[in-house]
């Protein structure tokens, strides 16, 4: 008898293949998004625990000007110190390091350390980071680096990155002697940095990662309502062939059994090509997905996308999940099914799960507005948006039921009333992929929005700080001095750019000193400013910080700042600082020079007629011998800065266009689907006198016109997504509030799409009624009950 059952069930897909392929390809695209954002967050973590295990990991670290004369002192005075220059080379970040004093890891477990002590010119790194690198004379030789990290000789690296005889940092080892003079007697111009791990990283990218958590879950959901469209029309037309089977013996939890089963084969089916599918997504999504991690954070991700279980499973996982989600109420509902209930219409069936449809979608925007007024921390800011999304998408049906009955009072004529009450009548099998449409469009306006006031803020933003017309940056302090009196008499101003790293309230912040100038006074604007803010600023009796910093560490105007162990001053502004994770804190140079002496500035601005720029680039070069690479202009260094901009949100701009792909895929399908249930309604009409051809045109205009107000419902959850985007979820994620502004023609283009969209997937049902044969409506009235 089971396979007799099964035989019957699976005949349903046979006789149906139309709505079998609505529901693998909606699980599949769903899976196929949340499966390639986990892959590209598990690519990017797996990174991190790379670079926490790299060299000097852990270890305590000394920065400031250092000679070989002055690392000589340290180890001759006892200090366990090993040395390391850093740059990039080809794209690829090069490490050089002394192998005699440098820490055992993972990083220098796979060299050569004999090769390179006797003088072989080698270069460590992955397969494909050789790869990358230029021709350098140098042996490669495959190793286990951090990603698109290469790892040389000090000597080497000196060579090849043009700066023989300097060194970044000295890593300072654990095990210390301890009758070893102090640091200030033998190297008084360094600063002991606090060991720092490569979990840091982690956990500042962690905001980034759940941005496109809720982006593949986002997806997931749209495809989701496709599945539960599809399972539940399976469902209504199975009514009576489960009648059918109960009345002649079937177990009614072998019956659910069996179709539960089916579901979960199906389910594995579309899970599978949902992964191949999110394995492509990702693969092609993650080189930009890295450099915004690097040009945000500087994380370094590998480019090269690995099979990793967790991702995959999950991916699995979320599509048995789903479907279980989909197909839980129509199981539930057959379960409870009497033996000869009959095929009636369930017009109060469906009024009532309206009514409580409504009252859920009531309730979880109550919920919403609740947490956006009250609610803190990022995971609840993403649970207010869920709550809106959802309560939106429960409330269109409604809405829609509305607006078709206010368009049908006022209709005039017979065709007009039937027009706008049959397409009431067809809500409750479009209702998903309407759903579906509007969570992609509400998504779209809502990101749109955000990324377009990001652009337009953060365009402002560079216009104020990037006030210079030249910046230059030296090699080392020698060369800096030699840039300030060069460029003294030849401009209006020089601005050196002092900063040093520290932690201030625990959270890691930059220390800026200022030069008392115009510059500044004319440029920077203020969230909140105590009066005659410069002029106590350029007293020395206060400091700036950004925005990030004043919300992470709960700050306010005149609360007290520690710079250092000697000096706290109190906060005199808060300024915007957008795209910057970091906390900044801005004091005057006097200030600075006197706390931190061993910081020297190696970047100036240089204020000057712009006119005169290419002259001073040519006098930078000849008299000091600068290549153009230290000199970068205003224009140069706002459009490498615009260009990063662009590649943060590359990521989010495709999940968008994905999901309303997916969408659109929903309404095609549903009107697919639905096309061949539509001749009992539509073939009276034709008896009465309407032609195929005026069928076909009224069907076309009810999904414009269903897409249409859609679409307008779309608009206002789209801009409260981007509102809860800008004040909630940015302000958790990364410390920062944007202005909300309004793009009207995005809108109108994405309702145009919209429209556009729905007639494609209307254009085919249509087309086959214009040309469906007269037998096929007349065969209507032959099984009329």
């Amino acid at each position: 008898m089971i396979w007799a059952i099964l035989s019957a069930l699976l005949g349903h897909w046979r006789r149906n293949p139309l709505q079998l392929l609505t529901l693998l390809a909606g699980l599949a695209l769903g899976t196929a998004l949340w499966s390639g954002v986990q892959a590209i967050n598990a690519e990017a973590r797996a990174s991190y625990d790379e670079a926490a295990s790299a060299l000097g990991a852990g270890l305590s670290e000394l920065r400031g000007p250092i000679t070989l004369e002055t690392y000589v002192a340290l180890r001759r005075a006892g200090w366990n110190v090993s040395p390391v220059i850093e740059g990039r080379l080809g794209g690829v970040r090069l490490l050089g390091i002394e192998p005699l004093t440098a820490p055992r890891g993972p990083v220098t477990q796979g060299a050569d350390i004999a090769s390179l002590i006797t003088g072989g010119d080698q270069i460590f790194a992955r397969e494909e980071v050789l790869a990358r690198l230029p021709e350098t004379g140098a042996k490669g030789v495959v190793a286990e680096t951090p990603p698109d990290t290469a790892l040389a000789d000090i000597g080497l690296a000196q060579r090849l990155l043009g700066r023989e005889g300097q060194i970044d940092r000295l890593i300072v080892a654990a095990d210390q002697p301890l009758s070893r003079p102090p640091l200030t007697e033998v190297a008084p111009g360094l600063t002991l940095r606090a060991p720092s791990s490569g979990q840091d990283v982690a956990r500042l990218t962690d905001s980034f990662h759940l941005n496109l958590t809720a982006f593949g879950l986002l997806s997931f959901a749209v495809g989701l309502f496709i599945v539960h469209g599809a399972i539940g029309l399976a469902f209504e037309q199975r009514r009576p062939m489960v009648r059918t089977l109960r009345a002649l013996g079937a177990p009614l939890r072998g019956l659910v059994v069996l179709i539960a089963a089916e579901l979960a084969l199906l389910a594995l089916v579309a899970g599978a090509l949902g992964v191949v599918l999110g394995y492509l997504v990702a693969a092609t999504l993650l080189p930009d997905v890295a450099a915004t991690l690097r040009g945000l954070y500087g994380a370094e991700v590998s480019g090269a996308l690995s099979l990793r279980p967790s991702w995959w499973l999950s991916g699995m996982a979320m599509a048995l999940g789903g479907t279980a989600v989909a197909a839980g109420g129509a199981l539930w509902s057959l379960a409870r099914t009497p033996l000869l209930a009959s095929a009636q219409p369930r017009a109060w069936v469906l009024a009532r799960r309206g009514r409580w449809q409504l009252a859920l979608s009531l309730a979880l925007l109550a919920l919403a507005g609740g947490l956006a007024l009250w609610g803190q921390g990022l995971i609840l800011g993403f649970v207010m948006l869920g709550a809106l999304f959802i309560g939106g998408a429960l409330a269109l049906p409604t809405l829609l039921a509305g607006a078709l009955g206010l368009g049908g009072a006022r209709a005039k004529g017979p065709v007009a009333q039937w027009f706008w009450a049959d397409t009431e009548q067809q809500l409750p099998g479009l209702s998903l992929a309407l759903m579906a449409l509007l969570l992609a469009m509400a998504a779209n306006v809502g990101v749109s929005t955000m990324v377009s006031s990001f652009r337009t803020t953060f365009v402002a933003f560079l216009d104020q700080r990037l006030a210079s017309e030249l910046y230059v940056t030296a090699t080392d302090a020698t060369q800096a001095s030699a840039i300030e009196a060069f460029a003294a008499p030849r401009t209006d101003a020089v601005l050196p750019i002092l900063m040093t790293e520290t932690r201030i309230k625990g959270l890691p912040a930059t220390i800026y000193g200022a030069r008392n100038h115009r510059t500044y006074r004319d440029n920077w604007r203020f969230l909140e400013a105590a009066p005659g803010v410069w002029e106590s600023l350029a007293r020395g009796e206060g400091l700036l910080v950004n925005e990030q910093l004043f919300r992470r560490a709960g700050l306010r105007l005149g609360a007290m700042v520690p710079v250092d162990e000697t000096l706290s001053l109190p906060v005199l502004g808060i300024y915007g600082d957008y795209g910057n994770p970091v906390g900044q804190v801005v004091i005057t140079e006097t200030t600075f020079r006197q706390h931190f002496p061993q910081v020297t500035a190696q970047r100036f601005g240089l204020r000057l007629d712009p006119k005169g720029v290419p002259a001073l680039r040519q006098s930078l070069r000849e008299g000091l011998g600068l290549d153009d690479s230290a000199m970068i202009d205003q224009a140069g260094l706002k459009a490498m800065s615009l260009a990063v901009f662009e590649r943060t949100f590359t990521v989010t701009a495709a999940l968008n266009v994905l999901t309303l792909a997916v969408a659109g895929f929903a309404i095609l399908m549903s009107l697919l689907t639905l096309a061949a249930m539509r001749l009992p309604q539509l073939a009276p009409v034709w008896a009465l006198g309407l032609t195929r051809a005026q069928l076909a045109r009224l069907e076309m205009a009810r999904a414009m016109v269903l897409a249409a107000l859609t679409g307008v419902l779309a608009l206002p959850l789209g801009l409260a997504l981007a509102w809860a985007l800008l004040a909630v979820v940015n302000v958790e994620a990364f410390g920062w509030r944007l202005p909300l502004y309004l793009f009207p023609l995005d809108y109108l283009r994405l309702g145009l799409w919209a429209l556009l969209a729905a007639g494609l997937a209307a254009l085919w049902p249509a087309f086959r009624l214009s040309r469906m044969p007269p037998t096929a409506l007349l065969g209507v009235f032959r099984h009329e009950r």
